[in-house]
């Protein structure tokens, strides 16, 4: 690397943290400006932000209630379901042991 080379890459290593320390200070200078009307706006988004938080919280609690009760209702008709077809299989039996009863009648007479 010669003397125009280290000359060149100098420059546009400078010119870069030149650049850079500028867009710093922008954004800073943008962020730190906040008036008096920016700080009530803000206050209004945080009581806002605040009170959609809390209808969110309860909008949830609602939710996992509501879940709780459709999961009771579901696991009482699924008992419901199975002492109905409990009571329909011995329905079944009992159906077929007079079918059977009933046959033998009729080849006795």
């Amino acid at each position: 690397m010669n003397r125009t080379e280290f000359t060149i890459a100098t420059a546009v290593v400078l010119f870069i943290a030149f650049a850079l320390g500028w867009l710093a200070y922008a954004a800073m200078h943008r962020f730190r400006r906040i008036k008096g009307s920016d700080m009530s706006e803000i206050d209004l988004l945080a009581q806002s932000l605040h009170s959609t938080e809390e209808a969110l919280n309860h909008a949830v609690q609602g939710a996992n209630l509501r879940e709780a009760e459709l999961l009771s209702l579901n696991s009482q008709s699924d008992a419901e379901l199975r002492a109905a077809m409990n009571a329909l299989r011995d329905v079944r039996a009992e159906n077929e042991e007079m079918r059977s009863y009933i046959e033998k009648m009729h080849a006795n007479n």
